[in-house]
C-alpha cells in the first residue's frame, strides 16, 4: 500500500505542477485596476494639488470651507466606491470557494475510483501498464511514456483526463481566490486610510464652520460662494440641454416610461412623490436673511431631515451628472425626458452612477451636509425646458 500511495501522490503532484506551469498567466490574473476608482484617485490628487496652491495665498474662511467640502465630498465618493468594490470581491470569494468545494468533492470521488482500480490490479500481484507510467523515475520519462508509448487503456485515459481537468480547474480557482483575497485586503487598507483622512478633515471643517457662524463677513462670503454655485449649476444644466446625448436619453426614457406604464413628467404636476422626509426650511424664490439683512434667490427648496435618511428620485429617468457644486456640495442631476430635470444637492453615500437608469422611489443617495453650513439637509430643484420651477407646485400636497 505504501508504494501505491506514493505512486498516486506522484501522479497528482505531477498534474498540479504541469498544469500550473503551462496554463497560468500570472501577469494577466494578478492585473486588477478598477477604472472608476483610478479615475477618482487622479481627481483627488488634482484637487489636493489645487487646494495646496490656493493655501499658499490668502483665502477667505468661506473659500477654505468650500475647498474642504469639495475634498470631503470626493473622498466620501471614493470611500463609497471602495466599499462597493470590497463587497463585490467578498461576494466573488464566496462564489469561488463554493466552486472549489464542488470540484474538490468531484475530484475525491474520482480519486477513490482511481485508487480502487489501481488497488485491484496491485492485489492481483502484477504491475499494470498504468503503474509503469506512474512509477517513472522522472517527470520527463512519465510524459514520454504517457504520450508516445500509448499504454493506458481508454477507460484509464478518460479517468486521467477528468482528474487532470479538475486539478487544472481547482488550480485556476485557487489562484483566482488568492488574487481576489489580495484585492479585498488592498481595498480594505485603502478604505481605512481614506476614512481616517476623512475624520481629520471633518474636525477641521467644524472649526471653519464655527468661524463662519461667529463672523458676519465670513457668512457674507459664504453666501457669495452659494451665488457662484447657482451660476455653476446653471452652466451644467445648459451643457446637459445642449448635449447631443440627450436625444439618445430621450428615447431611453420614452421606452422606460412605456415599459413602466407611467405618465410623462409634465402630466404629473402636483402628483410627484417627495424626494426625502422632513420639513421645508427654505422655500423657492427670494429669501430674506435677517442676520445679514440681505435677500438671496433660492432656485429650489431645502428639506431638513434626519442625517443619513434616504434620498429618492421622484420619477424614472437617466442620471446625467454627479459632481460637486460650490455652496451645494455633492449634487446629482437626473433627466426625466421632455426637457425636465431634477437636482439633488448636499447628498452623501451615492448609490447610483452617471448614465444609470432610475425608477421613481429608487434610493440614489443619503442626506448629508456636503456643502452645507447648517447641518444635513437636501437642496432639491426642478428644471423644465431650461427654467427653474417651484418644486412645491409639482410635489404632492401630502409629505
Amino acid at each position: 500500500m505504501t508504494n501505491l500511495h506514493y505512486i498516486l501522490f506522484l501522479f497528482f503532484s505531477f498534474s498540479v505542477v504541469f498544469t500550473q506551469t503551462t496554463q497560468r498567466d500570472y501577469n494577466d490574473e494578478l492585473r486588477y485596476q478598477n477604472d472608476a476608482i483610478n479615475s477618482m484617485k487622479k481627481e483627488m490628487e488634482e484637487l489636493r494639488s489645487k487646494i495646496q496652491k490656493a493655501n499658499t495665498t490668502e483665502i477667505t474662511t468661506a473659500k477654505r470651507i468650500t475647498n474642504l467640502d469639495e475634498e470631503i465630498a470626493l473622498v466620501n465618493r471614493f470611500v463609497q466606491s471602495l466599499k462597493n468594490e470590497e463587497k463585490r470581491t467578498k461576494d466573488q470569494v464566496l462564489v469561488i470557494e463554493k466552486n472549489i468545494r464542488s470540484k474538490e468533492e468531484e475530484l475525491e470521488l474520482l480519486r477513490l475510483r482511481y485508487e480502487q482500480r489501481v488497488l485491484n490490479t496491485y492485489m492481483k500481484g502484477r504491475l499494470s501498464q498504468l503503474e509503469k507510467v506512474l512509477s517513472s523515475t522522472s517527470w520527463r520519462q512519465a510524459v514520454y511514456r504517457t504520450q508516445y508509448l500509448k499504454i493506458i487503456s481508454e477507460i484509464e485515459q478518460e479517468m486521467t483526463k477528468q482528474i487532470e481537468s479538475l486539478l487544472l480547474q481547482i488550480s485556476k480557482d485557487k489562484l483566482e481566490l488568492e488574487t481576489v483575497l489580495w484585492q479585498n485586503m488592498a481595498l480594505k487598507r485603502e478604505k481605512e486610510g481614506q476614512m481616517s483622512s476623512l475624520r481629520k478633515m471633518r474636525i477641521k471643517r467644524e472649526k471653519e464652520l464655527t468661524r463662519i457662524r461667529q463672523n458676519k463677513n465670513a457668512l457674507a462670503n459664504y453666501i457669495q460662494e452659494k451665488s457662484a454655485g447657482i451660476k455653476q449649476l446653471e452652466g451644467i444644466i445648459k451643457k446637459v440641454l445642449e448635449d447631443k446625448a440627450r436625444f439618445e436619453r430621450e428615447e431611453r426614457i420614452r421606452q422606460q416610461q412605456e415599459a413602466l406604464k407611467t405618465k410623462s413628467f409634465h402630466a404629473l404636476q402636483g402628483q410627484l412623490p417627495w424626494p426625502a422626509g422632513g420639513r421645508i426650511i427654505s422655500k423657492f424664490g427670494k429669501q430674506w436673511n435677517p442676520k445679514l439683512k440681505t435677500t438671496t434667490e433660492n432656485p429650489g427648496i431645502d428639506i431638513k431631515g434626519k442625517p443619513g435618511s434616504a434620498i429618492r428620485t421622484i420619477m424614472s429617468g437617466v442620471v446625467t451628472t454627479i459632481t460637486y457644486i460650490r455652496g451645494y456640495g455633492t449634487t446629482i442631476i437626473i433627466d426625466h425626458g421632455g426637457g425636465f430635470y431634477t437636482v439633488y444637492s448636499h447628498v452623501t453615500n451615492i448609490q447610483t452612477h452617471v448614465d444609470s437608469e432610475t425608477r421613481s422611489g429608487d434610493v440614489i443617495a443619503y442626506m448629508g451636509d456636503s456643502g452645507s453650513i447648517n447641518g444635513s439637509k437636501l437642496h432639491f430643484e426642478i428644471w423644465g425646458e431650461g427654467q427653474k420651477l417651484n418644486p412645491e407646485k409639482w410635489l404632492s400636497k401630502q409629505q
